[in-house]
């Protein structure tokens, strides 16, 4: 079988000839910082573009939707990151069956060959590829020696005794362990959501939140972070009438509201000294550290006291994090 080039999917000529890594990349981390710097190199040596070839939506939607893990990067952030650590093209290809029924060989063939007419790859050891991931690095490796391309492995890289995977950041993320996964990161941690209107109990207790919904990627457990704003992004609605937070810190919580009675679990973020208005706008915000649990006071007094403490650990996180990436 034979795939049937998506329209949807682009392979500009500027993309052709050059060095291919393929794979997720979810969270673009450290181990794969090692593959895209040996992509750069085959790049330079064959005189062509440096190529990642990834997938949207990941293959584990369409093969097990009942188990896929929650992303850890989106496809614009992903493409962002990439294109930091010196990647020339990223190719974004739209997940079908028929991509996913392809046999390791057809995949070579369809993919590497003719779309990409690529002259080197470069992978990890566990990296698989083709109908029931039957393609492994050996086969990758006998494949692109018969159409004559460069090939290059890459042996996992390794933290405090362990593989860095997205698999074991997610774990980290899971578990609050903030400084954990962004020590495996090569930028820390960020979601983005759509900043909607709350009880606005926050405003009038003197802490106005910018309440997140419609988050794409997984999100933190409940509890009490340090953070900072990266990114906003104006609404359809209307444009930001104030000046943009991109750069201050935060103090974010994630969890219901005890205190008030509130069961349902939100993503409130109180940006350190900042008072525009942020309906409907999309932010971005990168965390740095689990400050706390999320707890019940007996008083708004005693709730205002540890906000105060909040805020202050918050600005002194953010500000020591600055430099740390």
């Amino acid at each position: 079988m034979n795939l049937q080039i998506d329209s949807n999917a682009i392979f500009p000529p500027v993309a052709q000839g050059g060095a291919l890594t393929i794979g997720n990349f979810d969270g673009v981390h450290r181990g794969h910082q090692a593959i895209l710097q040996q992509l750069r190199k085959l790049a330079d040596q064959v005189s062509g573009p440096a190529v990642v070839f990834t997938f949207d939506p990941p293959p584990s939607r369409l093969l097990r939707p009942d188990f896929a893990p929650a992303s850890l990067t989106g496809i614009e952030r992903k493409k962002e990151l990439l294109t930091k650590l010196g990647i020339d093209f990223v190719i974004v290809y739209p997940t079908s069956k028929q991509l996913l029924d392809l046999e390791p060989e057809q995949f070579f063939e369809s993919i590497v060959v003719r779309s990409l007419r690529a002259k080197a790859i470069a992978e990890g050891e566990n990296f698989q590829f083709g109908k029931h991931r039957r393609g492994d690095v050996f086969l990758l490796k006998q494949l692109c020696n018969e159409h004559g391309l460069r090939f290059s492995l890459l042996e996992p890289q390794q933290d405090q005794g362990e593989w860095i995977s997205s698999t074991r950041i997610r774990s980290l993320l899971e578990a609050g362990d903030i400084a954990g996964a962004n020590r495996l990161l090569i930028e820390p941690y960020r979601i983005s959501g759509i900043v909607s209107r709350g009880a606005q109990r926050g405003r009038t207790l003197g802490f106005p939140t910018a309440n997140l919904e419609t988050i794409p990627v997984l999100c933190p457990p409940i509890g009490v972070y340090a953070g900072r704003v990266t990114g906003c992004n104006g609404s359809k609605k209307n444009s930001l009438s104030t000046p943009s937070p991109i750069g201050m810190p935060a103090a974010i919580n994630i969890g219901p509201n005890p205190t008030f009675g509130e069961a349902r679990v939100k993503v409130e973020a109180h940006i350190i000294g900042y008072a525009g208005d942020l309906y409907d706008h999309e932010i971005a915000i990168e965390f740095f550290a689990k400050l706390r649990d999320v707890q019940k006071f007996d008083s708004k007094e005693q709730l205002l006291s540890q906000l105060n403490m909040d805020i202050e650990r918050a600005r002194t996180t953010a500000r020591d994090s600055k430099n740390a990436f």
